[in-house]
């Protein structure tokens, strides 16, 4: 089965001799499962695609299905909802509320969806056991290392156990050690767990680290 299911998806933005053409007849596939990395310098179309598979914008025409839903007819009112459902987000900069504790941080997607605070703590504490953050519930973002910031964001993106995961230049806030380890991490999550991630970069060395590479240019795959 495929999370993602993309067919002739173009985007344009701006009319006339203004319009940008962002994305051209993309059409690609991921299936359950797979770590596909979307490569691509920057004005290729990678964050405009980005926004496209993650629900936080819309194409102008083509085919899209997310773990079975079809995206194209479903109401705008209605994409807040399954961003929430289908995927997890790993942000460069973490997007950490420095306030909250990373226990609350990690709960905080199962809270806004309406989880009741026990379940959502409990939830949220095994899944940072999980990455290996047991240890650090109680801290604040700003105590926390980049690598460790990394990873309560990491939590965060799997406490819901979304179909798909999606990460944005995960490594690029990092020094090139902690990158590496995180890069690691992901790759685990994928061969030990079996998640299915998409990670966006324009880093070929990061791409490696994925199991397929996608080539984005001037808004087209490049096959």
């Amino acid at each position: 089965m495929n999370v993602i299911d993309m067919a002739r998806i173009n985007k344009t933005y701006g009319k006339g001799e203004s319009a940008v053409h962002a994305l051209r007849n993309i059409s690609f596939a991921v299936g359950e499962g797979e770590f596909v990395a979307i490569l691509g310098a920057s004005g290729s179309g990678k964050s405009t695609l980005m926004n496209i598979i993650g629900l936080m914008d819309t194409a102008d025409d083509g085919a899209y299905t997310l773990d079975g839903r079809d995206i194209m007819k479903t109401r705008d009112a209605s994409l807040t909802r399954l961003r929430g459902e289908k995927i997890g987000f790993i942000f460069q900069k973490y997007n950490l509320i420095p306030k909250y504790t990373v226990l609350y941080n990690v709960a905080l997607p199962l809270l806004l969806a309406g989880m009741g605070y026990a379940g959502a703590r409990r939830q949220a504490a095994e899944t940072l056991e999980r990455v290996g953050l047991g240890d650090k519930l109680k801290r604040k973002p700003a105590e926390l290392s980049g690598g460790q910031a990394q990873r309560v964001a990491i939590a965060r993106a799997l406490v819901a156990n979304p179909p798909l995961l999606l990460a944005d230049e995960p490594t690029g806030a990092l020094d090139k050690k902690t990158g590496e380890d995180v890069l690691d991490f992901m790759q685990e999550l994928h061969t030990g767990m079996g998640k299915t991630i998409v990670m966006i970069t324009h880093d070929p060395h990061v791409a490696t680290r994925a199991g397929r590479i996608v080539h984005l240019e001037d808004g087209q795959i490049d096959s």
